[in-house]
């Protein structure tokens, strides 16, 4: 009740009659019908819901609460620290629904602008977030990878002299997992009796033996293979079904005295393929063709798009954030701050503006041949307008149209609202395309391959959020893209400089969709960036 802001004396009535329940000595269920209105602090509304709850099992009241609550919100009430008045703010004015987004919201510093939450309590509700969420099941690739490191190092260590390879889904770099899965040649007993010595246990939710759980709740599967079949095993482990299987097929001698993956590529007569390639069993016939050496990679990445500052919702001032790209050696930063609308991320009115873009003419001053470009991350509206009129547009030099608000839409609706802002004459960059938060809101439905055709026919680039909990857009659809002609950008949305090693993931995902680094906007120099500016449009 409390959450949804209801009758005050009405919810704290119930919470004196359930605090005065639990210290009565006797069962309710025991005590005779008439009787329950007489106790102490039960009234005659109290026992009416009391003899409901004995009679039924249920209480009609709290299921109509429940019912319009969405689950999310209901979920919250498991998190450390969340009361129903802060839940009740999350949801009812931060439009937040699942702690997915509540914790993305905490990483842009959103909760810092309601009333009783300060940086404290915004750095505990993140904290606890992540407690709960490690007790649940599936993790992001980056909240697994330096785990993952940690846990082989250990195992190498105390199991010497035998073999340890990270296989699966992280080996093929899949946004999220379900477990870590190790290959080793060391026999399956004593992988068992150093695990436990380590404080890994079986995990009880299987009858798998070779499946334990440490005290960080995930799950690692090692797999123990006679060194004679390790290497068909390590092949199989780190392809999709499909492709394992086509590879089987066509090729069943390639594993025969076969010492590592590059082996039975060799036996086999064709090119390498990478483990975070093989997914769809069609690229096994053209592996010829495919360039390797010109996907993209971390070293490729040349300049940082989208970022904020402390003009909007980022922690560090635009000078700090420059300061930072010149120490790791990127040629310019791209600041991309909040729009009016987003009122939540303090976004930026008309007048900040142009004080914000004299602030960088001059801070670029000092900085070449390193530039700083003046960009502005802009709300897409509920009819497709962006946030500014035409003339304040135009005195960025490129805009990032992104959907910030009203997500739920049915596809038909995304669809005119995105197309619409990406034929507007100033959009550049079409951010994080479908809004998803990886493991906590799906996004909105949009027709993506309507999408890829508009933003190539309007030569928008489309983003690739490099948020490990965005990744958006999704890598099954960057070789569509890419066979279309549409230019992509993998993007940081840094709201500090630690948010640049985000580039990481984005890159390790747009690995997967076999993006080149020709068709990466951020891999382009300064010179090459800006005439892209200049032509591109």
């Amino acid at each position: 009740m409390d959450i949804h802001q209801e009758n005050s004396f009405k919810s704290k009535s119930y919470a004196a009659a359930a605090f005065n329940i639990e210290k009565l000595p006797v069962q309710l269920a025991e005590v005779a019908r008439e009787e329950l209105a007489g106790l102490k602090g039960i009234g005659s509304s109290t026992a009416s819901k009391i003899i409901e709850i004995l009679d039924t099992g249920k209480l009609h009241i709290l299921e109509e609460l429940i019912a319009k609550t969405p689950q999310g919100i209901l979920e919250m009430m498991q998190i450390k620290g969340l009361g129903p008045k802060k839940i009740s703010t999350i949801w009812k004015e931060m439009g937040i629904e699942t702690i997915g987004e509540l914790l993305y919201a905490c990483n842009e510093n959103r909760l810092l602008l309601y009333k009783g939450f300060g940086e404290k309590t915004q750095k505990n509700v993140a904290d606890a977030i992540g407690f709960y969420l490690r007790h649940q099941g599936h993790f992001l690739y980056a909240e697994l990878e330096e785990y993952a490191q940690h846990l082989m190092q250990l195992l190498e260590k105390s199991l010497s002299g035998f073999r340890w390879i990270l296989t699966g889904d992280f080996k093929r770099q899949m946004p999220t997992l379900e477990k870590l899965q190790l290959l080793t040649d060391c026999p399956a007993d004593r992988v068992k009796k150093e695990m436990t010595e380590n404080g890994f246990q079986p995990d009880p939710s299987t009858e798998a033996t070779n499946i334990f759980k440490g005290a960080e709740q995930i799950q690692i599967e090692i797999i123990s293979s006679e060194k004679e079949k390790f290497t068909a095993t390590e092949f199989k482990l780190n392809a999709s079904d499909a492709f394992f299987e086509r590879w089987a097929k066509a090729f069943p001698d390639s594993f025969k005295e076969a010492a590592s993956d590059e082996d039975v590529f060799k036996n086999a007569g064709i090119n390498f393929i990478p483990a975070y390639l093989r997914e769809d069993p069609d690229l096994i016939d053209g592996s010829n063709i495919l360039d390797q050496d010109a996907i993209v990679q971390v070293k490729d990445i040349k300049g940082i798009i989208h970022t904020h500052s402390d003009w909007s919702d980022g922690l560090q001032t635009v000078k700090e954030m420059a300061a930072n790209c010149m120490q790791q050696g990127f040629e310019y930063l791209v600041i991309s701050d909040h729009s009016k609308s987003a009122f939540y991320a303090n976004g930026l009115s008309e007048e900040r503006i142009k004080a914000q873009h004299q602030y960088i003419e001059e801070l670029n001053k000092t900085c070449a041949p390193f530039k700083i470009f003046k960009s502005i991350e802009c709300d897409i509206l509920n009819d497709g307008n962006l946030d500014y009129s035409d003339n304040i547009l135009g005195t960025f030099d490129l805009v990032i149209a992104s959907v910030h608000s009203n997500l739920k839409m049915t596809e038909e609706k995304a669809m005119q609202r995105i197309i619409k802002a990406i034929e507007h004459p100033a959009t550049r960059i079409l951010g994080h395309p479908t809004g998803r938060l990886l493991l906590s809101r799906a996004g909105y439905p949009i027709n993506h391959e309507k999408v890829i055709d508009a933003c190539v026919a309007n030569k928008v680039v489309i983003e690739i959020n490099a948020h490990p909990r965005r990744l958006d857009l999704d890598w099954k659809w960057i070789q569509l893209a890419q066979e279309k002609g549409a230019i992509l950008s993998i993007n940081p949305d840094a709201h500090n400089t630690d948010g640049y090693k985000d580039i990481r993931y984005g890159v390790l995902a747009s690995q997967k969709g076999g993006l080149l680094s020709s068709n990466n906007l951020s891999s382009y120099g300064l010179n090459e960036f800006e005439d892209f500016l200049i032509n591109y449009k």
